[in-house]
């Protein structure tokens, strides 16, 4: 963390990872101190064409994760049971 400002994550996923993860919250925004998971092409860029969020590099894949002040462990072991839980499921 360079300034105290923190990292944000995205990732291409084959299925929604969010409704696996217990820890991290789904939630429109990702100014909070907790873990925020984010799906971008159903809420902030939603009012976009296809061809529009494909322009500002969103698919509909792509999760948006900010990282909070949870232990760092404990966040690893969430997504790791969640895509575990994908994985069972492809």
């Amino acid at each position: 963390m360079r300034n105290g400002f923190g990292c944000i994550l995205a990732y291409d996923v084959a299925a929604f990872i969010d409704s696996a993860l217990q820890l991290a919250s789904h939630l429109a925004n990702v100014g909070d101190a907790k873990t925020l998971v984010i799906h971008p092409a159903s809420t902030t860029h939603q009012q976009l064409t296809d061809e529009e969020q494909l322009s500002a590099r969103v698919n509909k894949e792509m999760l948006r994760v900010s990282i909070g002040y949870e232990h760092v462990d404990d966040i690893k072991e969430d997504f790791t049971i969640a895509f575990e839980k994908i994985k069972e499921i492809n």
